[in-house]
């Protein structure tokens, strides 16, 4: 471990000698638009043998004038159902030369916080190649940080969904870090914790618990994984060792690189778990594909990964551009990178070397820098919360939780939100469910809360003079919010609580709320 760590930390340092700005400069002197416009090429040139390429004409496309404009005017914009009912389905059927070459082995399973319980998304050995190119890229931004040779030399902890995947005569199913770590590299074995046996485990508590035995025989330096679910690991070791904090048993404990969720509604109580402060690095790797990551310290934004099998267009996130439920309209107005500004919430199309084409991934960014291009995830299209043209995102969401911390002096892990219409009257209401095992009043949460989102969203304002005439939150135990998760099937690993909760999906949360106070 000691000779692979000592070459990894060579090749960071010599990265190291050329100036951030040198570094960049690929990307002032070349055109973003031309990278990309070149990575859109490359992907409708790999699959004109395809069923898709072949409907859409992809081979004439090659031969027109303007690319990217014949790409936008000939296909349609796609979301997950439609584009697994049209054509999807039949690689799931095992049918080849779909939207890409060759057969597909694996689909990643979503983690379902909106629409769909489980979604199964085409992961291609394109895409294993590119996500592989670009965590390669994440580990070289090292260099960007001081760290000392040793480090190098710890072993990391990724807390991921099970590598033994599911499998149905056709293809295999289970969630993207599952795939992906039955793929990492051989000379990143060495380093690879919880190993390759307890990566297999399926049932997450068992996994746990075997992290948990093995922890005392780790130097962990480095964690990976959703917040959430590692904040309930590092507590449970804590507890199990009767420790002070996480770092009595892993002394070198230094980076831990999340993603999948904001990590401000944790950080409060994450780092009453730690004896010295981490350094936080955001990744923004989707079951689609790898779309960004934080490479340089002391900022909160990621940088657009543009030259690694993925097109990008951004639509406008207004209401032109989709419909009441936020369902995209066929006529929404995409922009490419060269198109948009710094500071305007966008929702992303992407196309990619896994067969997904002008596809809506569901979330929603923006640019911070346009030099750098670095951009941060604002929320999903379905957890936005307009009932009547509030606006409120889950970036409002994120902000007034955090708030509400710094302020009461309480940890918040978790919380939801559901709007709805006043039995009287035609106004409306939002209820907030705020996850918490400290003490805190209903009424006060409230009041502050609204207060914040006055502040933080002027539409919000107008909209609470106007026609939000109710504003209430009820303090639950924390515990509550990962029962009804495994009460659904999506406990642990990649799973995310929804932040605003609609549909079925809110029937069965205030049902489960009201079951689970009586038996408290």
């Amino acid at each position: 471990m000691q000779i692979v760590g000592s070459i990894i930390k060579q090749g960071i340092a010599l990265r190291s000698k050329f100036p951030n700005e040198i570094i960049r400069r690929r990307f002032k002197h070349k055109n973003p638009i031309k990278i990309q416009e070149k990575e859109l090429r490359k992907l409708i040139n790999k699959a004109t043998a395809t069923s898709f390429g072949d409907r859409f004409e992809f081979e004439k496309m090659l031969d027109g004038k303007n690319l990217i404009k014949d790409f936008q005017t000939q296909v349609p914009i796609y979301d997950y159902n439609s584009i697994y009912q049209d054509w999807w389905y039949r690689c799931l059927n095992g049918e080849t030369y779909v939207c890409w070459p060759g057969k597909v082995k694996y689909f990643a399973l979503s983690s379902g916080t909106s629409e769909a319980s489980s979604k199964y998304i085409p992961v291609t050995s394109d895409m294993i190649s590119a996500i592989k190119r670009t965590s390669v890229r994440q580990l070289l931004s090292l260099a960007n940080y001081k760290f000392p040779t040793e480090f190098y030399q710890k072993p990391v902890l990724m807390l991921g969904g099970s590598t033994h995947l599911q499998y149905n005569g056709t293809y295999f199913a289970g969630d993207l870090s599952g795939i992906t770590t039955g793929n990492i590299p051989f000379w990143f074995q060495h380093f690879y914790k919880p190993g390759n046996h307890i990566s297999r485990e399926r049932d997450w508590p068992t996994k746990l618990e075997e992290i948990i035995k093995n922890a005392p025989k780790w130097d962990i330096g480095v964690i990976v994984g959703v917040p959430a679910w590692f904040q309930i690991l590092l507590e449970k070791i804590i507890e199990r060792y009767n420790l002070n904090t996480i770092h009595d048993i892993w002394p070198t404990l230094s980076i831990f690189v999340h993603g999948g969720v904001a990590f401000t509604p944790y950080k409060n109580s994450f780092e009453k778990l730690l004896g010295k402060p981490l350094t936080y690095m955001e990744t923004y790797l989707a079951s689609e594909g790898f779309i960004a990551y934080q490479n340089r310290p002391n900022v909160s934004t990621m940088e657009l990964v543009i030259d690694n099998g993925i097109f990008y267009e951004f639509v406008p996130f207004e209401e032109s551009n989709f419909d009441d439920e936020y369902n995209i309209l066929s006529t929404a107005k995409t922009l490419t990178i060269d198109q948009v500004e710094e500071g305007v919430e966008y929702a992303l199309l992407i196309s990619t070397c896994a067969g997904a084409w002008r596809y809506l991934i569901g979330d929603t960014i923006k640019f911070t820098s346009k030099e750098l291009l670095e951009i941060c995830i604002t929320g999903r299209t379905k957890q936005f919360l307009n009932l009547c043209g509030e606006h409120m995102s889950v970036e409002n969401m994120n902000s007034a939780i955090k708030m509400l911390e710094d302020e009461m002096g309480v940890a918040i892990r978790e919380f939801t939100v559901i709007g709805y219409k006043r039995s009287e009257g035609s106004m409306f209401a939002h209820k907030w469910f705020l996850g918490t095992d400290s003490e805190l009043d209903n009424k006060v949460a409230a009041e502050k809360i609204d207060e914040y989102l006055k502040v933080l969203n002027d539409d919000y304002r107008v909209e609470r003079m106007e026609a939000i005439r109710e504003i209430s939150a009820e303090v639950v135990p924390l515990s509550a919010f990962y029962d009804w998760l495994r009460k659904n099937s999506k406990e642990g690993s990649q799973n995310k609580f929804p932040r605003v909760l609609k549909g079925n999906k809110c029937t069965d949360w205030l049902e489960f709320i009201k079951s689970y106070q009586k038996h408290e």
